[in-house]
């Protein structure tokens, strides 16, 4: 993992910026993610997803969008193996596997420094070099100077970051993200949108997130992918043409509000 040039940091700005990185195309190789015809039916007789096909490769950042309880999360817990599926395949390399929850879900008697450092330590990683890659990544997600805080300390934006640097330690080469920024202020989840693109450019990991935010999926995204009602079905695939590094001015555009507005239609057809 390389370790980009930090911006200045401004004393009047109390939630740090991710480092900045080089305005490079992420690069596209063939490993990523696969679901091939995955289907779930819980024990309960609940049937969540049906019949879903798609993939994610390095270089791409996919958005899953839908109504509640389509079974957009339970997607992530199929790729992590956290949920076993009932039908079809999902192929991914669980040893290259990032996954960023709802919540920071940090260990509060660990420092930042510490929690940063956790996936490495269960994965036998030698202290040394966990501790190596642990200060690069939180200094690639803006957190340097606040290694020794503890989360009872930290502004929500500020955990969620310690959460993603966490995950970034093993350099996965798929990110997953299940609404983690929901429950931030909508300037603090601005920010990070913009933060979490420069990232993705850097690191060109296969991206896949899952959101309720129409805008927030069509800034993050090159395709959105719009769920239906229960049992989850892909029902649409929209590419998102804008080309990274993205600026924050993007979502005033007309061809953005454009694409917006044509998840949403499709959206509502999801709920009828």
């Amino acid at each position: 993992m390389s370790s980009p040039t930090l911006p200045e940091s401004s004393s009047n700005n109390s939630e740090p910026e991710l480092g900045s990185v080089e305005r490079v195309s992420a690069p596209r190789h063939r490993d990523g993610l696969e679901f091939d015809h995955v289907s779930m039916v819980f024990p309960d007789g609940t049937h969540a997803v049906d019949d879903v096909s798609f993939n994610v490769r390095r270089g791409e950042f996919v958005t899953v969008v839908g109504p509640s309880g389509c079974g957009k999360s339970t997607l992530l817990r199929i790729a992590s193996g956290l949920t076993a599926h009932t039908a079809g395949e999902c192929r991914v390399d669980r040893q290259q596997l990032g996954y960023v929850f709802q919540d920071a879900t940090l260990l509060p008697w660990r420092t930042v420094r510490r929690n940063v450092e956790l996936n490495a330590e269960l994965q036998g990683m030698a202290k040394t070099e966990r501790r190596q890659r642990a200060n690069e990544a939180i200094e690639l997600v803006g957190l340097t100077g606040h290694e020794s805080k503890y989360p009872k300390q930290l502004s929500g934006g500020m955990k969620m970051r310690c959460s993603v640097a966490r995950a970034l330690v093993l350099s996965p080469s798929v990110f997953m993200f299940d609404e983690p920024f929901g429950a931030l202020d909508e300037i603090t989840r601005e920010r990070l949108n913009d933060e979490l693109l420069r990232l993705f450019v850097h690191e060109g990991f296969a991206g896949l997130f899952i959101t309720h935010s129409i805008a927030e999926a069509v800034f993050l995204s090159t395709r959105v992918l719009c769920m239906s009602a229960r049992p989850g079905r892909i029902i649409a695939d929209i590419p998102i043409e804008f080309p990274y590094p993205r600026q924050h001015e993007l979502r005033y555009e007309a061809r953005f509000g454009e694409l917006c507005g044509q998840v949403s239609e499709v959206l509502k057809e999801a709920h009828g």
